[in-house]
Protein backbone atom coordinates (compact mmCIF):
# COMPACT_ATOMS: atom_id res chain seq x y z
CA UNK A 1 0.00 0.00 0.00
CA UNK A 2 2.82 2.37 0.67
CA UNK A 3 4.09 2.36 -2.73
CA UNK A 4 0.44 3.31 -4.03
CA UNK A 5 0.21 6.22 -1.88
CA UNK A 6 3.77 7.01 -2.77
CA UNK A 7 2.45 7.30 -6.32
CA UNK A 8 -0.71 9.15 -5.58
CA UNK A 9 1.12 11.73 -3.88
CA UNK A 10 3.29 12.47 -7.22
CA UNK A 11 0.44 12.03 -9.37
CA UNK A 12 0.10 15.43 -11.04
CA UNK A 13 -3.77 14.60 -11.97
CA UNK A 14 -4.67 13.93 -8.39
CA UNK A 15 -6.84 16.87 -6.73
CA UNK A 16 -5.94 18.83 -3.99
CA UNK A 17 -9.05 17.16 -1.77
CA UNK A 18 -6.76 13.49 -2.14
CA UNK A 19 -3.65 15.28 -1.58
CA UNK A 20 -4.58 16.80 1.57
CA UNK A 21 -5.95 13.61 3.03
CA UNK A 22 -2.85 12.31 1.99
CA UNK A 23 -1.29 14.60 4.61
CA UNK A 24 -3.67 12.91 7.57
CA UNK A 25 -1.86 10.96 10.19
CA UNK A 26 -2.95 7.68 8.66
CA UNK A 27 -1.05 8.10 5.53
CA UNK A 28 2.34 9.30 7.01
CA UNK A 29 4.19 6.96 4.80
CA UNK A 30 3.55 8.98 1.84
CA UNK A 31 4.56 12.06 3.48
CA UNK A 32 7.84 12.65 2.07
CA UNK A 33 7.00 11.54 -1.84
CA UNK A 34 4.12 14.28 -1.40
CA UNK A 35 6.60 16.95 -0.10
CA UNK A 36 9.81 15.94 -1.77
CA UNK A 37 9.09 15.07 -5.12
CA UNK A 38 6.03 17.23 -6.60
CA UNK A 39 6.65 19.93 -9.02
CA UNK A 40 4.11 21.94 -7.95
CA UNK A 41 1.18 21.83 -5.42
CA UNK A 42 -2.47 23.93 -5.56
CA UNK A 43 -2.62 26.52 -2.86
CA UNK A 44 -4.56 24.67 -0.44
CA UNK A 45 -2.21 22.29 -0.10
CA UNK A 46 0.65 24.16 -0.06
CA UNK A 47 -0.69 25.78 2.78
CA UNK A 48 -1.51 22.52 4.50
CA UNK A 49 2.56 21.67 4.53
CA UNK A 50 4.13 24.75 5.14
CA UNK A 51 1.78 24.59 8.54
CA UNK A 52 1.64 21.32 8.89
CA UNK A 53 2.31 20.10 12.65
CA UNK A 54 4.98 17.43 11.81
CA UNK A 55 8.21 18.97 11.00
CA UNK A 56 9.56 15.96 9.04
CA UNK A 57 6.83 16.99 6.19
CA UNK A 58 7.89 21.18 6.62
CA UNK A 59 10.93 19.54 6.72
CA UNK A 60 11.22 18.15 2.79
CA UNK A 61 9.35 20.53 1.42
CA UNK A 62 12.13 22.29 2.34
CA UNK A 63 14.55 20.27 0.17
CA UNK A 64 12.32 19.50 -2.37
CA UNK A 65 14.80 20.28 -5.75
CA UNK A 66 11.64 20.31 -7.95
CA UNK A 67 9.57 22.84 -6.45
CA UNK A 68 9.65 26.66 -7.41
CA UNK A 69 12.33 27.89 -5.47
CA UNK A 70 9.46 30.71 -3.67
CA UNK A 71 7.37 27.66 -2.45
CA UNK A 72 10.21 26.52 -0.46
CA UNK A 73 11.09 29.37 0.84
CA UNK A 74 7.39 29.66 2.74
CA UNK A 75 9.35 27.46 5.50
CA UNK A 76 11.94 30.17 6.09
CA UNK A 77 10.47 31.46 9.23
CA UNK A 78 9.56 27.95 10.78
CA UNK A 79 10.15 27.56 14.21
CA UNK A 80 12.45 24.14 14.25
CA UNK A 81 16.13 23.94 13.40
CA UNK A 82 16.10 21.20 11.51
CA UNK A 83 13.56 22.64 8.70
CA UNK A 84 15.54 25.74 8.57
CA UNK A 85 19.01 24.02 8.33
CA UNK A 86 17.12 21.95 4.99
CA UNK A 87 16.06 24.63 3.81
CA UNK A 88 19.84 26.00 3.51
CA UNK A 89 21.42 23.27 2.40
CA UNK A 90 21.48 22.29 -1.32
CA UNK A 91 17.85 20.73 -1.80
CA UNK A 92 19.79 17.59 -4.03
CA UNK A 93 23.52 16.95 -4.61
CA UNK A 94 22.65 14.71 -8.11
CA UNK A 95 21.34 18.18 -10.15
CA UNK A 96 21.24 21.92 -10.55
CA UNK A 97 20.21 24.12 -7.91
CA UNK A 98 18.06 27.06 -8.17
CA UNK A 99 18.96 30.07 -6.34
CA UNK A 100 16.00 30.95 -3.34
CA UNK A 101 14.58 34.45 -3.86
CA UNK A 102 16.01 37.43 -2.98
CA UNK A 103 13.40 38.60 0.05
CA UNK A 104 14.26 34.20 1.69
CA UNK A 105 18.37 34.84 1.32
CA UNK A 106 17.62 38.04 3.61
CA UNK A 107 15.13 36.94 5.70
CA UNK A 108 18.11 33.56 6.19
CA UNK A 109 21.00 36.09 6.63
CA UNK A 110 19.07 38.47 9.24
CA UNK A 111 17.85 35.89 11.86
CA UNK A 112 19.80 32.38 11.00
CA UNK A 113 22.24 30.72 13.25
CA UNK A 114 26.37 30.39 12.00
CA UNK A 115 25.93 26.81 11.16
CA UNK A 116 22.90 27.28 8.95
CA UNK A 117 24.74 30.51 7.06
CA UNK A 118 27.70 28.22 6.69
CA UNK A 119 25.54 25.94 4.74
CA UNK A 120 23.23 27.98 3.17
CA UNK A 121 26.47 29.71 1.62
CA UNK A 122 27.86 26.46 0.49
CA UNK A 123 24.46 25.33 -1.45
CA UNK A 124 24.89 27.97 -4.24
CA UNK A 125 21.53 28.92 -3.68
CA UNK A 126 22.74 32.57 -3.13
CA UNK A 127 22.78 34.97 -6.72
CA UNK A 128 26.66 36.11 -7.22
CA UNK A 129 24.66 39.51 -7.69
CA UNK A 130 22.97 39.23 -4.15
CA UNK A 131 26.48 38.56 -2.30
CA UNK A 132 27.74 41.58 -4.40
CA UNK A 133 25.18 43.69 -2.94
CA UNK A 134 26.30 42.98 0.97
CA UNK A 135 28.89 45.92 1.21
CA UNK A 136 25.67 47.91 1.08
CA UNK A 137 23.16 45.76 3.35
CA UNK A 138 21.74 48.21 6.55
CA UNK A 139 23.00 45.11 8.95
CA UNK A 140 26.77 45.47 10.15
CA UNK A 141 27.02 41.55 10.06
CA UNK A 142 26.10 41.13 6.40
CA UNK A 143 28.17 44.56 5.37
CA UNK A 144 30.78 42.17 7.33
CA UNK A 145 30.46 39.26 4.80
CA UNK A 146 31.02 41.50 1.70
CA UNK A 147 34.68 41.47 2.93
CA UNK A 148 35.13 37.80 1.98
CA UNK A 149 34.53 39.20 -2.16
CA UNK A 150 37.43 41.88 -1.54
CA UNK A 151 39.83 41.38 -4.91
CA UNK A 152 36.20 42.00 -7.02
CA UNK A 153 35.38 45.37 -5.36
CA UNK A 154 36.27 48.64 -6.64
CA UNK A 155 38.22 51.29 -4.71
CA UNK A 156 35.18 53.29 -3.70
CA UNK A 157 33.57 50.12 -2.09
CA UNK A 158 36.75 49.10 -0.19
CA UNK A 159 36.85 52.48 1.07
CA UNK A 160 33.58 52.89 2.42
CA UNK A 161 33.77 49.47 4.57
CA UNK A 162 37.15 50.81 5.67
CA UNK A 163 35.01 53.93 6.75
CA UNK A 164 31.82 51.52 7.76
CA UNK A 165 30.75 52.89 10.88
CA UNK A 166 30.43 49.14 12.39
CA UNK A 167 34.10 48.37 14.26
CA UNK A 168 33.77 44.63 13.30
CA UNK A 169 32.90 45.82 9.39
CA UNK A 170 36.07 48.13 9.60
CA UNK A 171 38.36 45.26 11.35
CA UNK A 172 37.52 42.42 8.74
CA UNK A 173 37.99 45.15 6.03
CA UNK A 174 41.27 46.51 7.40
CA UNK A 175 42.02 42.57 7.76
CA UNK A 176 41.52 41.94 4.08
CA UNK A 177 43.83 45.42 3.14
CA UNK A 178 46.52 43.33 5.30
CA UNK A 179 46.61 40.31 3.19
CA UNK A 180 48.62 42.79 0.34
CA UNK A 181 50.73 44.02 2.76
CA UNK A 182 54.17 41.92 2.98
CA UNK A 183 54.86 43.55 7.02
CA UNK A 184 51.64 42.72 7.85
CA UNK A 185 51.59 39.35 7.02
CA UNK A 186 54.89 38.50 8.77
CA UNK A 187 53.51 40.34 12.01
CA UNK A 188 50.61 38.04 11.45
CA UNK A 189 53.06 34.78 11.07
CA UNK A 190 55.15 35.69 14.26
CA UNK A 191 58.50 34.94 14.59
CA UNK A 192 60.20 31.99 12.21
CA UNK A 193 60.50 29.19 11.72
CA UNK A 194 56.13 29.27 11.91
CA UNK A 195 53.95 26.11 12.70
CA UNK A 196 52.50 24.83 9.82
CA UNK A 197 48.67 24.42 10.25
CA UNK A 198 45.88 25.73 8.60
CA UNK A 199 45.83 29.69 9.96
CA UNK A 200 49.09 29.72 8.61
CA UNK A 201 48.93 27.77 5.79
CA UNK A 202 45.99 29.91 4.58
CA UNK A 203 48.55 33.08 4.82
CA UNK A 204 51.40 31.50 2.94
CA UNK A 205 49.20 31.02 0.10
CA UNK A 206 47.55 34.07 -0.33
CA UNK A 207 49.07 36.89 1.72
CA UNK A 208 51.78 38.50 -0.10
CA UNK A 209 54.68 36.88 1.24
CA UNK A 210 57.85 39.13 2.06
CA UNK A 211 61.35 38.49 0.96
CA UNK A 212 62.24 37.28 4.35
CA UNK A 213 59.51 34.52 4.59
CA UNK A 214 60.19 33.58 0.88
CA UNK A 215 64.07 32.86 1.61
CA UNK A 216 62.59 31.10 4.41
CA UNK A 217 60.21 28.73 2.44
CA UNK A 218 63.25 27.91 0.36
CA UNK A 219 65.43 26.86 3.07
CA UNK A 220 62.69 25.06 5.05
CA UNK A 221 62.35 21.47 4.13
CA UNK A 222 58.80 21.28 4.15
CA UNK A 223 57.05 19.15 1.02
CA UNK A 224 54.34 21.75 0.29
CA UNK A 225 56.82 24.81 0.81
CA UNK A 226 57.64 24.46 -3.16
CA UNK A 227 54.14 25.00 -4.18
CA UNK A 228 52.98 27.20 -1.80
CA UNK A 229 55.93 29.55 -3.88
CA UNK A 230 54.53 28.44 -7.13
CA UNK A 231 51.12 29.28 -6.25
CA UNK A 232 51.66 32.67 -4.27
CA UNK A 233 50.89 35.76 -6.77
CA UNK A 234 53.67 37.94 -4.95
CA UNK A 235 56.55 34.91 -5.55
CA UNK A 236 59.46 37.26 -6.64
CA UNK A 237 60.21 36.63 -10.21
CA UNK A 238 63.76 34.99 -9.59
CA UNK A 239 62.18 32.32 -7.18
CA UNK A 240 59.69 31.44 -9.97
CA UNK A 241 62.81 30.71 -11.99
CA UNK A 242 64.06 28.49 -10.30
CA UNK A 243 60.98 26.34 -9.70
CA UNK A 244 60.59 25.81 -13.74
CA UNK A 245 62.75 22.96 -13.23
CA UNK A 246 61.27 21.35 -10.50
CA UNK A 247 60.79 17.90 -10.23
CA UNK A 248 57.25 17.55 -8.42
CA UNK A 249 54.49 17.91 -11.77
CA UNK A 250 52.13 19.94 -9.36
CA UNK A 251 54.55 22.58 -8.44
CA UNK A 252 55.20 23.07 -12.14
CA UNK A 253 51.39 22.73 -13.10
CA UNK A 254 50.55 25.46 -10.72
CA UNK A 255 53.68 27.52 -12.04
CA UNK A 256 51.81 27.39 -15.58
CA UNK A 257 48.78 28.43 -14.46
CA UNK A 258 50.30 31.60 -13.27
CA UNK A 259 49.06 35.18 -14.73
CA UNK A 260 52.85 36.76 -14.45
CA UNK A 261 55.18 34.15 -16.17
CA UNK A 262 57.63 35.56 -18.36
CA UNK A 263 57.36 34.74 -22.00
CA UNK A 264 60.86 32.45 -21.82
CA UNK A 265 59.23 30.07 -19.13
CA UNK A 266 56.19 29.79 -20.94
CA UNK A 267 58.13 28.53 -23.89
CA UNK A 268 59.93 26.35 -21.42
CA UNK A 269 56.63 24.87 -19.58
CA UNK A 270 55.14 24.74 -23.24
CA UNK A 271 57.66 21.75 -23.57
CA UNK A 272 57.37 20.39 -20.02
CA UNK A 273 57.15 16.27 -19.73
CA UNK A 274 53.64 16.19 -18.36
CA UNK A 275 50.56 16.99 -20.46
CA UNK A 276 48.82 18.50 -17.91
CA UNK A 277 51.58 21.22 -17.72
CA UNK A 278 51.59 21.53 -21.39
CA UNK A 279 47.98 22.05 -21.59
CA UNK A 280 47.76 24.55 -19.34
CA UNK A 281 50.11 26.13 -21.25
CA UNK A 282 48.60 25.81 -23.92
CA UNK A 283 45.21 27.62 -22.79
CA UNK A 284 47.39 30.73 -21.90
CA UNK A 285 45.46 34.33 -23.36
CA UNK A 286 48.36 35.62 -24.04
CA UNK A 287 49.48 33.06 -27.09
CA UNK A 288 48.18 32.91 -30.18
CA UNK A 289 46.31 30.25 -32.33
CA UNK A 290 49.31 29.09 -34.29
CA UNK A 291 51.33 28.62 -30.44
CA UNK A 292 48.44 27.09 -29.15
CA UNK A 293 48.44 24.46 -31.89
CA UNK A 294 51.96 23.85 -31.97
CA UNK A 295 51.82 22.50 -27.85
CA UNK A 296 51.08 18.91 -27.65
CA UNK A 297 48.48 19.42 -25.20
CA UNK A 298 45.74 17.01 -24.13
CA UNK A 299 42.11 16.81 -24.27
CA UNK A 300 40.14 15.34 -21.67
CA UNK A 301 37.34 13.40 -23.09
CA UNK A 302 36.00 11.44 -20.08
CA UNK A 303 34.45 14.35 -18.07
CA UNK A 304 30.72 14.66 -17.03
CA UNK A 305 30.45 17.79 -18.98
CA UNK A 306 27.49 18.83 -16.59
CA UNK A 307 25.31 22.04 -15.62
CA UNK A 308 26.83 25.08 -13.87
CA UNK A 309 25.50 26.86 -11.09
CA UNK A 310 25.48 29.90 -13.48
CA UNK A 311 23.82 32.61 -11.02
CA UNK A 312 26.25 31.61 -8.41
CA UNK A 313 29.06 32.87 -10.06
CA UNK A 314 30.19 36.51 -12.16
CA UNK A 315 28.98 36.34 -15.65
CA UNK A 316 31.82 35.49 -18.03
CA UNK A 317 33.38 37.78 -19.95
CA UNK A 318 30.77 38.00 -23.71
CA UNK A 319 33.68 39.48 -25.74
CA UNK A 320 36.09 36.60 -24.32
CA UNK A 321 33.71 33.99 -25.11
CA UNK A 322 33.21 35.12 -28.27
CA UNK A 323 36.78 34.69 -29.14
CA UNK A 324 36.92 30.85 -27.25
CA UNK A 325 33.99 29.86 -29.46
CA UNK A 326 36.06 30.94 -32.69
CA UNK A 327 39.00 29.30 -31.80
CA UNK A 328 40.61 25.82 -32.50
CA UNK A 329 41.40 24.55 -29.20
CA UNK A 330 38.54 22.62 -27.82
CA UNK A 331 39.20 23.28 -24.25
CA UNK A 332 39.04 27.03 -24.84
CA UNK A 333 35.74 26.47 -27.02
CA UNK A 334 34.70 23.98 -23.94
CA UNK A 335 34.80 27.46 -21.65
CA UNK A 336 32.34 29.35 -24.12
CA UNK A 337 29.87 26.89 -24.45
CA UNK A 338 29.70 27.19 -20.48
CA UNK A 339 28.37 30.96 -21.14
CA UNK A 340 24.43 30.83 -20.75
CA UNK A 341 24.42 33.86 -22.23
CA UNK A 342 26.17 32.57 -25.88
CA UNK A 343 24.61 34.42 -28.72
CA UNK A 344 22.21 32.56 -31.13
CA UNK A 345 24.95 32.51 -34.14
CA UNK A 346 27.57 31.06 -31.88
CA UNK A 347 25.42 28.41 -30.50
CA UNK A 348 24.85 27.03 -34.03
CA UNK A 349 28.28 27.00 -34.33
CA UNK A 350 29.53 25.26 -30.93
CA UNK A 351 26.26 22.74 -31.80
CA UNK A 352 28.16 21.43 -34.92
CA UNK A 353 31.72 21.35 -32.65
CA UNK A 354 33.53 18.25 -33.49
CA UNK A 355 34.28 18.00 -29.60
CA UNK A 356 31.76 16.13 -27.64
CA UNK A 357 32.50 18.40 -24.36
CA UNK A 358 32.10 21.32 -26.62
CA UNK A 359 28.30 19.92 -27.83
CA UNK A 360 27.82 18.11 -24.27
CA UNK A 361 28.67 21.76 -22.11
CA UNK A 362 26.37 23.83 -24.77
CA UNK A 363 23.51 21.71 -24.23
CA UNK A 364 23.49 21.54 -20.37
CA UNK A 365 24.50 25.09 -19.78
CA UNK A 366 22.70 27.21 -22.49
CA UNK A 367 19.14 28.01 -22.06
CA UNK A 368 18.18 27.69 -25.53
CA UNK A 369 20.50 25.09 -27.20
CA UNK A 370 19.02 23.61 -30.40
CA UNK A 371 16.72 20.43 -29.28
CA UNK A 372 18.82 18.07 -31.79
CA UNK A 373 21.56 18.83 -29.89
CA UNK A 374 20.00 17.50 -26.67
CA UNK A 375 18.66 14.01 -28.06
CA UNK A 376 22.26 14.00 -29.53
CA UNK A 377 24.08 14.32 -26.58
CA UNK A 378 21.57 12.15 -24.87
CA UNK A 379 22.59 8.96 -27.21
CA UNK A 380 26.64 9.91 -27.02
CA UNK A 381 27.83 10.63 -23.93
CA UNK A 382 26.97 8.79 -20.61
CA UNK A 383 28.03 11.32 -17.89
CA UNK A 384 26.36 11.23 -14.30
CA UNK A 385 24.60 14.43 -15.76
CA UNK A 386 22.77 12.25 -19.01
CA UNK A 387 19.03 11.94 -17.92
CA UNK A 388 19.03 15.81 -17.25
CA UNK A 389 18.78 16.56 -20.57
CA UNK A 390 15.92 14.69 -21.54
CA UNK A 391 14.25 16.54 -18.62
CA UNK A 392 15.08 19.97 -20.58
CA UNK A 393 12.40 21.93 -22.59
CA UNK A 394 13.20 21.91 -25.72
CA UNK A 395 13.76 17.89 -25.66
CA UNK A 396 12.39 16.62 -29.00
CA UNK A 397 9.96 14.06 -27.62
CA UNK A 398 7.46 13.63 -30.84
CA UNK A 399 8.19 10.94 -32.64
CA UNK A 400 10.64 9.27 -30.51
CA UNK A 401 8.46 5.72 -29.48
CA UNK A 402 8.41 5.22 -33.24
CA UNK A 403 12.04 5.80 -33.44
CA UNK A 404 13.33 4.04 -30.48
CA UNK A 405 10.91 1.50 -28.66
CA UNK A 406 12.24 -0.99 -30.75
CA UNK A 407 16.23 0.17 -30.23
CA UNK A 408 18.63 -2.32 -29.17
CA UNK A 409 20.20 -0.68 -26.09
CA UNK A 410 17.72 -0.04 -23.00
CA UNK A 411 18.64 3.13 -22.64
CA UNK A 412 17.59 4.36 -25.91
CA UNK A 413 14.30 2.22 -25.46
CA UNK A 414 13.70 4.47 -22.37
CA UNK A 415 13.62 7.69 -24.98
CA UNK A 416 10.48 5.90 -26.38
CA UNK A 417 8.20 6.25 -23.12
CA UNK A 418 9.01 10.34 -23.35
CA UNK A 419 7.13 10.59 -26.51
CA UNK A 420 3.31 11.84 -25.56
CA UNK A 421 2.15 10.75 -28.69
CA UNK A 422 3.45 6.99 -27.55
CA UNK A 423 1.20 4.54 -29.77
CA UNK A 424 -1.17 2.76 -26.94
CA UNK A 425 -0.31 -0.90 -27.91
CA UNK A 426 3.39 0.09 -27.37
CA UNK A 427 3.29 1.64 -24.15
CA UNK A 428 1.13 -1.55 -23.03
CA UNK A 429 4.24 -3.87 -24.86
CA UNK A 430 6.63 -1.54 -22.82
CA UNK A 431 5.51 -1.89 -19.39
CA UNK A 432 7.00 -6.41 -19.98
CA UNK A 433 10.68 -4.34 -20.95
CA UNK A 434 13.64 -6.26 -20.30
CA UNK A 435 14.82 -2.76 -18.81
CA UNK A 436 12.77 -1.31 -15.67
CA UNK A 437 13.37 2.21 -16.10
CA UNK A 438 11.55 1.36 -19.34
CA UNK A 439 9.18 -0.57 -17.62
CA UNK A 440 8.56 2.40 -15.01
CA UNK A 441 8.47 4.64 -17.39
CA UNK A 442 5.84 3.01 -19.73
CA UNK A 443 3.37 2.25 -16.18
CA UNK A 444 3.78 6.66 -16.17
CA UNK A 445 2.62 7.12 -19.38
CA UNK A 446 -0.97 8.13 -19.89
CA UNK A 447 -1.73 6.48 -23.21
CA UNK A 448 -0.97 3.22 -21.45
CA UNK A 449 -4.53 1.37 -22.35
CA UNK A 450 -6.28 1.44 -18.87
CA UNK A 451 -7.13 -2.33 -18.69
CA UNK A 452 -3.37 -2.42 -18.14
CA UNK A 453 -2.86 0.61 -16.16
CA UNK A 454 -5.63 -1.05 -13.51
CA UNK A 455 -3.56 -4.30 -13.71
CA UNK A 456 -0.66 -2.89 -12.58
CA UNK A 457 -1.90 -1.18 -9.90
CA UNK A 458 -1.73 -4.58 -8.47
CA UNK A 459 2.22 -5.64 -9.61
CA UNK A 460 4.31 -5.44 -6.70
CA UNK A 461 7.13 -3.61 -8.86
CA UNK A 462 5.22 -1.33 -11.17
CA UNK A 463 2.28 -0.16 -8.62
CA UNK A 464 3.68 3.07 -7.81
CA UNK A 465 3.98 4.18 -11.10
CA UNK A 466 1.03 2.83 -11.89
CA UNK A 467 -0.53 5.12 -9.38
CA UNK A 468 1.42 8.20 -10.50
CA UNK A 469 -0.12 7.72 -14.13
CA UNK A 470 -2.36 11.09 -15.12
CA UNK A 471 -4.51 9.13 -16.92
CA UNK A 472 -5.48 7.30 -13.64
CA UNK A 473 -9.35 8.04 -12.94
CA UNK A 474 -9.77 9.78 -9.95
CA UNK A 475 -12.39 7.49 -8.70
CA UNK A 476 -9.58 5.13 -8.85
CA UNK A 477 -7.42 7.37 -6.91
CA UNK A 478 -9.92 7.86 -3.94
CA UNK A 479 -10.44 4.30 -3.91
CA UNK A 480 -6.94 3.57 -3.22
CA UNK A 481 -6.95 5.42 0.13
CA UNK A 482 -9.80 3.52 1.26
Amino acid sequence: MTALLDGLAVNPAAPADLLLRLLEPEHESAWSALASRRASFPEEVTAAIVTHPHPRVRGALARNPFVDPEVRGLVVDDPEWLVRARLAGRPDRTRPVRPLPDWVIDRMLTTYESDCLQELFFSCQIPFRVQRSFGGHPMASIRQMATNMWTLMSGDERTALLNDPHPRVRASAEHMLETDDAEAMERRLGPLPVPRNHGTGLILVNYRLSRTVVDWLLRDPHPDNPWVLAHNHSTPPDVVARLVEHPDPEVRLELARRGDLVPALVKTLARDLDPRVRTAISLRPELTEDERAAIDYTVDADDDFGPIDHHACAAPDPDASAAYARSRHPLLRRRAARDPALPAALVALLARDDDLGVRMLLAHNHPAPPPELLLRGYLEHRGAARDLLTEHPRFPVAGLGARFADADAPDERRLAVLDPGLAPGTADRLTRDPDPAVRAGAARHPRLPGGRLLALLDDEELAQHAAANPALPVTVMRGLLT
